[in-house]
């Protein structure tokens, strides 16, 4: 038995557009078929590797906080050039005596995530912490980028 997916009668205003919505529909079609699903993930063909970021403003200051885990903090490097914050690094293959993988599902090999930062910050006051998996990165603003009061004479 073959589903038929139900098409509304041609009320699209423009039929054209109701085209691209039939490609977008075979092509997420496709890339759901058996073959795809596993593929992504074993050889990072189209996911690769990207850890969560968030960025955070507080008053004087960014916090970048990286999710990490089972990195060494000797694997991981961090660069700020020209308002970019870079954060870098590799998580490498474990090797297990020998055993065969049965399933694996933790991605391995570099990454590599930028982020421009919203306003100048001072380079040569940046700090980072690395802790449980958590990578902390605090950026202080630059003094021309803080908010300054002006009194009225």
């Amino acid at each position: 038995m073959n589903l038929i997916r139900y098409h509304a009668p041609d009320s699209a205003p423009w039929p054209a557009l109701d085209r691209w919505g039939n490609l977008r529909d075979e092509l997420n079609s496709f890339f759901d078929m058996p073959f795809w699903s596993g593929l992504g993930r074993t050889s990072q063909l189209f996911t690769g590797w990207s850890p969560a970021l968030d960025l955070y403003e507080s008053g004087d200051h960014f916090v970048a906080v990286v999710e990490l885990p089972g990195l060494r903090k000797e694997d991981i490097d961090i660069s700020l050039h020209d308002g970019t914050l870079t954060i870098s690094g590799e998580r490498k293959h474990e090797s297990n005596n020998g055993e065969t993988a049965q399933r694996t599902e933790r991605y391995v090999g570099t990454f590599r995530r930028s982020i421009a930062l919203p306003t100048r910050v001072n380079a040569s006051k940046v700090s980072a912490t690395y802790q449980d998996g958590i990578l902390k990165v605090k950026l202080p603003k630059a003094d021309e980028a803080k908010a300054k009061q002006i009194q009225v004479s």
